[in-house]
């Protein structure tokens, strides 16, 4: 058996591993790239694999991240199954039509600057209608079954406990007479995440391929993220202002929604009432039709929730209405929100603020001091998100400069990825221990944190694949090959001449000023003679550049 990590290496987006065995070749995920420019660029380059080749593809979960490129793969040709969770497949039929909606808009955007230009248009990644029609390939299969694909390959779908229907699969592979197991993780839930059931733990694999988001780090659990949540809330809508929570569609806001009408419940002192009260006394919106399908999904699949949230269900309440929460579903309802003066919560996707209502909300919101924005998820690099979280002062939405006056926070805790605790206990639960350990969808430094951790505590050995490598699964577990990642090293090259493209407006800009404000006849000599040592100084650089001398 042979395995390629052809994404989600050494960052947290683009899951896709190609396996060979048996005489067939499948896919683990298909997931879009999310975040830097760089790894967004891979979205449209050509797969690393002959499309026509795969025999089959197992889909751990309808996160876009680890789903988002299937309707490119079906656009190409594509047309053997998808196996997936009968959850996934719902939520999959309302995400990808909603993804190639995104791509759409986004690829309206650039062409309105290329046709400026005098540059061609360019054609989207996909389109909404192409997304429609992949879902016909899409297989749906329930948890714990053991399916037989081919006589010689057999796989588990087990509850992974990160979003409804996410799965750890196990997947058996013969050759030669003799049985081999890999594990493939997806994203293992946080064990605590309110509606879902914790993360299946696996008796025995091989070779295990795990997510290690957190490998580095500890969340805060239910009881302290509840009391932060609301003193957070509370603190806001006292001052008048506007609490925006920018959240994933499909899994955060059913968490928060539940997370809500579930605090109501508890019994607390007479301070937590009154805090209480008054985040109640206030409208909570949630302004993403995504969201307002994936609620629906999530109603139609409630049988996978866990026991308290059944029980509760069972006793005639439904732990994703209450009062005082309402729906947006059209663009003008979603604009009304932000010229109202009223306090209110805001849940708006998308979760890292790239694309959707949110940055309107964050346009009209971050600029003001009473207000909070409220982030409950992870936020991948070069994203607008973690930009925030990070403490940039000034940032660009829709191509205006935004002061962020609002308070910034971050609540880890509702993240729905395990930490490094449950991360070494899903290594621990094995009763027979994997040979070997993969670590992808993780942030390099924290991989490698986790990586030590597992080989001095669990004594397993740890490999953190770069992208194309390939493994030959034996006693050796040698790397047999790397496909280049041509894509990046095109990136590198468009981005040189982008740079060049600015770098010549901004010493336009810069001779306009120079002009106008230092060659003053009133200037003070001693600014004019500051800005002819500057500009020797970038002269030297410039002529450093192009002798292709080290500065």
């Amino acid at each position: 058996m042979k395995v390629t990590f052809l994404g989600a290496t050494k960052t947290v987006t683009g899951s896709n591993f190609l396996i060979e065995g048996a005489g067939k070749k499948f896919l683990v995920d298909c997931g879009m790239y999310q975040g830097a420019a760089e790894d967004e660029f891979e979205n449209e380059q050509p797969f690393s694999f002959n499309v026509d080749d795969i025999d089959f593809m197992l889909l751990t979960h309808a996160h876009i991240d680890h789903s988002g490129r299937i309707p490119k793969l079906y656009n190409e040709g594509y047309r053997n199954p998808i196996y997936a969770t009968k959850a996934t497949c719902d939520l999959c039929s309302i995400m990808l039509p909603d993804s190639g909606h995104i791509q759409e808009m986004e690829v309206e955007w650039k062409n309105r600057k290329r046709v400026r230009k005098g540059q061609d248009p360019l054609p989207p990644l996909y389109t909404a209608e192409d997304a429609g029609k992949s879902l016909e390939i899409f297989k749906p299969v329930q948890y714990d079954e053991i399916i037989e694909i081919t006589p010689n390959i057999q796989a588990r779908f087990n509850d992974a406990g990160h979003m409804l229907g996410s799965s750890i699969i196990e997947i058996w592979v013969t050759e030669n007479g003799k049985t081999e197991k890999i594990v493939f993780t997806g994203d293992l839930g946080n064990n605590d995440i309110p509606l879902l059931s914790p993360p299946t733990m696996i008796e025995s694999a091989d070779y295990l391929v795990m997510e290690s988001t957190y490998g580095n780090r500890l969340h805060l659990r239910n009881d302290d993220k509840a009391k932060i949540f609301l003193d957070v809330v509370y603190e806001t809508l006292e001052k008048g202002g506007t609490v925006v929570i920018p959240s994933f569609a499909v899994g955060r806001t059913q968490e928060i929604l539940y997370e809500l009408n579930r605090i109501k419940e508890e019994k607390h002192d007479e301070e937590f009432y009154k805090k209480y009260k008054r985040l109640m006394s206030v409208p909570v919106y949630v302004d993403s039709p995504l969201a307002i399908s994936a609620t629906e999904v999530f109603k139609d699949n409630m049988n996978l929730f866990n026991e308290e949230t059944q029980e509760i269900i069972n006793a005639g309440d439904n732990p994703l209405e209450f009062s005082g929460l309402k729906f947006t579903k059209t663009a003008d309802e979603s604009k009304a929100l932000n010229e109202s003066q009223e306090s209110s919560i805001i849940i708006s996707a998308s979760g890292m603020c790239e694309v959707g209502r949110i940055k309107h909300h964050l346009k009209h919101h971050l600029w003001e001091p009473n207000s909070t924005i409220l982030f409950v998820g992870y936020q991948a690099p070069g994203t607008l998100g973690r930009r925030l979280v990070d403490g940039e002062k000034k940032v660009k939405i829709f191509g205006e400069e935004i002061a962020v006056n609002a308070r910034i926070e971050y609540i880890e805790g509702y993240s729905g990825h395990a930490d490094q605790e449950w991360l070494m206990n899903f290594v621990y639960s094995f009763i027979s221990k994997p040979k070997h350990i993969f670590l992808v969808h993780g942030e390099p430094e924290g991989q490698v944190v986790l990586g030590k951790k597992i080989e001095q505590e669990a004594q397993i050995p740890v490999t953190i694949p770069d992208f194309g490598e390939s493994y030959e699964l034996n006693e050796k577990l040698e790397m047999i090959g790397k496909v280049k990642d041509t894509a990046r090293d095109k990136f590198l090259r468009l981005e040189v001449l982008e740079r060049m493209n600015t770098l010549k407006e901004e010493l336009e800009d810069m001779s306009t000023i120079v002009k106008e404000e230092y060659l003053d006849k009133n200037a003070a000599d001693s600014d004019v003679i500051r800005i002819k040592e500057r500009l020797k100084e970038l002269e030297n650089q410039i002529v450093k550049i192009v002798e292709n001398k080290e500065s």
